[in-house]
């Protein structure tokens, strides 16, 4: 009797350490938050500045577009690309100095800068070398895409959105979701910064992510799923997964203690 009572205590630590609660699978909950985030949400999202390696969209617009024209990229016959293809034949990529280069007006300096302020160089360069007011030239300087890429307990792999913001939620389901063993609680964000690397934390379960500084991806991030604790321990992350797992040891334990009582 002793010794079934040990199975039944072990399996009910057991139970208890494998199942996955849903406050460990549930996304923003507000009775984690503070009063602030409930009531009202402000985050200050700073515009991004250009780093080695992004790419860009310029386009140079005007009421008499043929005179424009050699300042918009050339299409060298990649009619089949699309999408991320035609952006990486026609964007303009920052180079390891900092530099893009644009047609005619040749090397552009870019790093540390917002897309607002490569826009105003821009059209401020081309106003006074090439046109005059009256020409009614419109630039237009977007990132050609958000690139991050996942791996861990997520969909791994590169992703692209093209959107002038996103939040890591939507980078998240746009990569397939965290799954059930994947720790909501410390997600990790690699960024690029010019001095190098950091990696910053960012906890989904809790409402108050929203006002994270992290809460908007950058260009390059990398996202970090760790496992939670239950995929090690391989039991189970529902209750009936686990209940029928410890079911099998102490089938297994209690078989092999009454073949050797025999003896």
């Amino acid at each position: 009797m002793p010794r079934y009572l040990v199975f039944l205590v072990l399996s009910l630590l057991l139970l208890s350490t494998s199942c996955i609660s849903t406050k460990k699978l549930s996304y923003l909950q507000e009775e984690k938050a503070s009063i602030d985030s409930i009531v009202e949400v402000h985050r200050l999202n700073k515009p991004y500045r250009l780093q080695v390696g992004d790419l860009l969209s310029i386009r140079v617009k005007a009421l008499d577009q043929d005179i424009v024209g050699m300042f918009n990229p050339i299409d060298e016959g990649n009619v089949n690309a699309t999408g991320e293809e035609r952006m990486y034949y026609d964007g303009f990529s920052v180079d390891e100095h900092g530099n893009i280069r644009v047609p005619t007006l040749g090397e552009v300096n870019v790093m540390g800068y917002t897309v607002e302020e490569i826009r105003e160089q821009i059209e401020k360069r081309l106003l006074s070398e090439y046109f005059k007011q009256e020409a009614n030239i419109f630039v237009t300087v977007k990132l050609a895409g958000i690139r991050y890429t996942t791996i861990g307990e997520i969909g791994a792999g590169s992703n692209v959105l093209y959107k002038e913001r996103v939040t890591i939620m939507e980078a998240i389901a746009n990569a397939g979701g965290i799954n059930d063993v994947g720790n909501r609680e410390d997600v990790k964000i690699l960024r690029q910064y010019p001095h190098g690397e950091e990696v910053h934390h960012i906890d989904l379960t809790n409402l108050d992510a929203v006002k994270s500084e992290y809460y908007y991806i950058q260009p390059n991030d990398l996202i970090i799923v760790d496992p939670l604790p239950q995929k090690s321990l391989g039991a189970g992350t529902t209750g009936i997964e686990s209940f029928r797992t410890i079911g099998t040891v102490i089938s297994l334990i209690s078989t092999s203690i009454l073949l050797f009582t025999r003896f």
